[in-house]
């Protein structure tokens, strides 16, 4: 009886945790674009975009309990990040785009070893005449878990500021940037002749202190806000077209998101969208989820904006999309590299193991806070991990979708999964329009 009580109890608490949530409230004074103006054509086109390539170098550690912790507690092929990248720069020169975007967490943990290695291998692109363009995310900007790891004990390594990431990127969008934000990391840029890039620094970097987990989670302030309205104004009066690029969601990508993962969509997502879309920004590019999605949000003032989410190049199955704009239409293709970078070998069979593996661990551990048995743990985690899986990689098939075996499940496992449902069912249901191979009307 005494355990029924307890585990009674921690239901409850899920619960209240979930209605307390709810409740809180955050909202900027966002300058709407009331006129009714025809929003400018988007002039012809073509780009790539990879995103979350998190690199980082060996020379940090590869092996022991502290680094061998990090990769258990994450899906990020870490050991295979700067090879992934330099794939992912030799098929972007094969092709005849003519910029590519990368919307943030271009390392692992912001440590400046590894900051200096992304821009030098970006530089293979500009010296193509290939531009590039790069806004930070969570993990970039002075983050107090920039580690090397050895055996069993980590050591703190130098990090970057905020001006730092300005400076080492100043070849990438924020030395030829038109106008730049003073109190983030944002910056407007011209892509083409018509056409703006509004590339949105969401991250919380200024918040974080030392000894603590770097935010995760998303938001800007009335100062940046009040700036995007200018720069969306200043769009208008020129008849400019403009994209956005955000390493956080413009909105959900799945039924439930915002209740599970609220910091890997922005803060106050429903109007911050439509301040947006309200002055004619229809497509917005973001990362920071690892999976591979595309969502047009819809708002009350009749406006739209596509959210063209990228999963990350080091997580399977590694990602890249190519982007081209012609006769006020999106067309979308996805590659993918985790067949490509060693073929002939089993990489792409333990990447896409290692994912689930991953995911699993990360739901046992929670499932055992609220006391469910190892035997349920079991099944429900196998079931999460399906579930995340097919999201990271697009297009989900719900014909695809495993059944649970409830019957195998004890009363208090069912009840635990009852609560968590939405999950497993958002997951599956692939919002439209389609992520992989995808041709969007840019009206």
């Amino acid at each position: 009886m005494k355990q029924i009580i307890v585990k009674i109890i921690i239901l409850l608490a899920i619960c209240l945790a979930v209605l307390n949530g709810c409740g809180k409230k955050y909202s900027l004074n966002y300058d709407f674009n009331t006129a009714a103006k025809d929003a400018p054509a988007y002039p012809d086109v073509s780009f790539a975009v990879i995103s979350d390539i998190h690199v980082y170098t060996s020379e940090l550690g590869s092996s022991g309990a502290a680094f061998d912790k990090v990769m258990n507690a994450d899906r990020k092929l870490l050991l295979d990040s700067i090879d992934l990248l330099d794939f992912a720069i030799a098929e972007i020169l094969q092709t005849e785009v003519s910029f590519a975007l990368i919307p943030g967490d271009l390392t692992k943990d912001g440590e400046l070893v590894n900051h200096k290695i992304v821009a030098e291998k970006l530089q293979r692109l500009t010296e193509a005449n290939i531009p590039v363009y790069v806004v930070p995310g969570n993990h970039d900007v002075n983050n107090p878990e920039s580690f090397s790891y050895s055996d069993d004990t980590t050591e703190t390594v130098q990090n970057v500021s905020k001006d730092d990431f300005a400076q080492i990127y100043a070849d990438y969008g924020y030395g030829s940037a038109l106008m730049r934000d003073t109190n983030s990391l944002s910056y407007a840029a011209e892509l083409a002749e018509g056409m703006w890039l509004l590339a949105i620094d969401a991250t919380r970097h200024s918040e974080n202190v030392p000894d603590h987990h770097a935010i995760v989670g998303g938001k800007i302030s009335q100062a940046t806000a009040d700036w995007i309205a200018s720069v969306l104004r200043e769009a208008d009066r020129q008849n400019t077209a403009v994209i956005a690029m955000m390493h956080h969601g413009f909105g959900e990508h799945w039924k439930g998101q915002a209740k599970l993962h609220p910091d890997y969509i922005i803060l106050d997502y429903e109007n911050f969208g439509k301040f947006l879309a309200s002055w004619n920004v229809r497509a917005g590019f973001t990362g920071h989820y690892h999976a591979h999605d595309v969502k047009r949000n819809e708002y009350d003032n009749g406006k739209y904006l596509y959210d063209i989410e990228t999963g990350s190049l080091i997580t399977a199955p590694c990602p890249i999309r190519y982007v081209q704009i012609s006769g006020g239409s999106m067309n979308i293709r996805s590659d993918f590299f985790i067949e490509k970078l060693h073929p002939g070998t089993d990489f792409a069979e333990k990447g896409h193991a290692f994912v689930k593996k991953t995911v699993m661990l990360e739901a046992a551990n929670t499932l055992r806070k609220y006391k469910v048995s190892e035997k349920d743990i079991a099944i429900i985690a196998d079931a999460v991990g399906d579930a995340f899986a097919a999201h990271y990689s697009g297009d989900e098939n719900p014909a695809l979708r495993p059944a649970i075996k409830k019957s195998k499940l004890g009363l208090w496992g069912r009840i635990v999964l009852s609560t968590q449902q939405y999950v497993l069912d958002g997951l599956w249901q692939d919002l439209d329009p389609k992520d992989i191979n995808v041709t969007l009307v840019l009206d």
